[in-house]
């Protein structure tokens, strides 16, 4: 194409230069030929020929930074978020069912102190201490099946997630702009936060287990003392004279 434009703009530098050409010279028996004229002719479409040359090369380059602004503004067509707060539910759900002692202050600080008094009235009945007993080892038992379930739905996530962030990383690295790139990395973010409160979660939960199963043990050994207190009652034992 410059090489048409070329062709053309030298075409016109001859014809200027042919109607430069004193006019007594074009009606005479031999054609007049002005050097000077003609090189100034040729000397000036060289420049005009420079100058649009230049303009083609300046709207190129506006061409390309507007594809480049196009694809750093296009969006990433990927969206993970419905999959990590789904698998977060899901983990909510599982300390929500928890039995036995709730997961909440008010609930756990009530719960706690009718379950594990600190101390037994004289005379309580074996029958309503095994009946404590029997409550705490029950309770124990619910915290270390939620654990399980926790530990369960946490390893089904890890094989969804893998195939998460494998999707993720491929998407950062072909995106096409800045925006994609951005978006892609938030999302990789958002997964690493949700395995983030999956382990405090399940930490949590394990806590919640092994305290209750330790404080089940030492009030077994308050209710065993004072069931044997009450065992002896008041009588008193045979002294020598």
């Amino acid at each position: 194409m410059k090489r048409r434009l070329i062709s053309v703009l030298l075409c016109g530098a001859l014809a200027s230069c042919a109607l430069a050409v004193p006019a007594q010279a074009q009606f005479g028996s031999g054609i007049v030929f002005d050097p000077t004229n003609y090189a100034q002719n040729l000397l000036t479409a060289a420049r005009e020929l420079q100058q649009v040359n230049n303009e083609i090369l300046s709207l190129q380059n506006e061409a390309t930074m507007l594809i480049n602004e196009g694809k750093n503004l296009s969006s990433l067509n990927l969206s993970t978020l419905t999959g990590i707060t789904s698998a977060l539910t899901d983990t909510s759900n599982l300390l929500n069912q928890a039995g036995g002692i709730a997961l909440t202050v008010d609930a756990t600080s009530t719960a706690f102190t009718q379950t594990f008094p600190q101390s037994y009235a004289t005379g309580t009945s074996a029958s309503g201490l095994a009946a404590d007993a029997l409550q705490r080892w029950q309770n124990a038992m619910s915290a270390f099946q939620t654990t399980l379930k926790m530990q369960a739905q946490i390893t089904q996530n890890v094989q969804s997630d893998a195939t998460t962030l494998s999707t993720l990383v491929n998407a950062s690295q072909g995106a096409a702009g800045n925006l994609e790139a951005v978006q892609a990395g938030n999302q990789l973010q958002a997964l690493a936060i949700k395995q983030q409160l999956q382990l405090q979660s399940l930490m949590a939960a394990q806590y919640r287990a092994t305290s209750l199963d330790d404080a089940r043990k030492s009030q077994d050994e308050a209710a065993g003392q004072a069931d044997f207190t009450t065992f002896l009652g008041t009588a008193n034992g045979y002294t020598p004279n």
